[in-house]
C-alpha cells in the first residue's frame, strides 16, 4: 500500500511515518523543508519526499501526488508561534484536506480512498450529540474568536462530516482527535472513544504523539479498524491518563 503523509515534518506526522515504515508500507510525504526530517528518511527506498508546499500544487500536481495513494494522512497544524497561528495561511488543513479531496476525486478511484485527519477533543462531533458544560462552551468561543487554528480544525473535520460525508463514492474518512498531546519514546495503553469522556478545556487527558500515530496508521492498515471509524471522530487518550 501507498500512502501520502502531509505534515509529515512535524512532531506527530514523524511519528505516523515511522510506524507506517515499520507496517512495512510505502510512504510518500510532502514538507517545506526536507531537512529537518531525520536523516535516515532520505536513503529508505519505500520513502518518497517531496519538497513542496502542499497548498502552492496546482490542481494538476495534486491529482498527479495521490493518483497512486490507497490512502492519505493529514497531521497538517499551526506553528505555535506569533506568525503561525495569526499568519497566513489560516485555513492550511482545511483548504489541504479540501484539496486534497478534490484531487482523490479528480482521478476517479475504482475504491474508496481513506483519508485520517487529526483533529483535536476541542472539536466537538456535531454528527452526535456531545454534552459540554457552560464554561466550556464560553471557552469554546472565545478561541474561535482568538485562535484561527481551533476555527481550521473544525473547519477541516465539517468539511469531511458534510460535504465528503458517509456515502461518498470515491473518499472515505476519519477524524482522529487526541487530547493534550505529550511526547513519548515507546507505544504504550491507549483507549478509544466515539466522544470525549473528560472535558478538553477543564480536565483534559494526555495523548502521546506516538500513540496517535500507532493508531493513525493501524486504522489505515486494518480493515476491520476502519470500519469500525470509518466516518466518526475517534478520541484517543493514554489509558494511564484515565486511571
Amino acid at each position: 500500500m501507498t500512502i501520502l503523509v502531509v505534515g509529515a515534518s512535524g512532531a506527530t506526522g514523524k511519528q505516523l511515518v515511522e510506524q507506517l515504515l515499520n507496517q512495512g508500507h510505502k510512504v510518500k510525504v510532502v514538507v517545506r523543508a526536507p531537512e529537518k526530517l531525520p536523516e535516515y528518511w532520505k536513503n529508505n527506498d519505500r520513502l518518497q519526499i517531496i519538497s513542496a508546499s502542499i497548498l502552492k500544487l496546482s490542481e494538476e500536481e495534486m491529482s498527479e501526488l495521490v493518483f497512486d495513494c490507497q490512502s492519505i494522512a493529514s497531521c497538517l497544524g499551526h506553528n505555535m508561534s506569533w506568525k503561525g497561528i495569526y499568519g497566513q495561511p489560516r485555513k492550511l488543513v482545511t483548504d489541504a484536506t479540501r484539496r486534497l479531496c478534490d484531487a482523490i476525486k479528480v482521478n476517479t478511484p475504482k475504491s474508496p480512498i481513506k483519508y485520517v485527519l487529526m483533529n483535536t477533543t476541542g472539536n466537538r462531533n456535531r454528527d452526535l450529540s456531545e454534552p459540554i458544560s457552560f464554561g466550556q462552551k464560553c471557552v469554546i468561543v472565545l478561541l474561535r474568536l482568538l485562535l484561527p487554528p481551533h476555527v481550521d480544525n473544525e473547519n477541516a473535520a465539517d468539511y469531511l462530516r458534510v460535504k465528503i460525508g458517509q456515502n461518498d463514492p470515491f473518499v472515505e474518512w476519519t477524524a482522529v482527535r487526541p487530547d493534550n498531546l505529550i511526547d513519548e519514546e515507546e507505544v504504550t495503553d491507549y483507549e478509544i472513544h466515539p466522544s470525549p469522556i473528560r472535558s478538553a478545556i477543564f480536565d483534559a487527558g494526555k495523548t502521546s504523539r506516538i500513540n496517535v500515530g500507532h493508531f493513525m496508521a493501524n486504522l489505515i492498515s486494518n480493515a476491520d479498524l476502519w470500519n469500525t471509524w470509518k466516518g466518526q471522530m475517534p478520541v484517543i487518550y493514554n489509558k494511564s491518563s484515565l486511571d
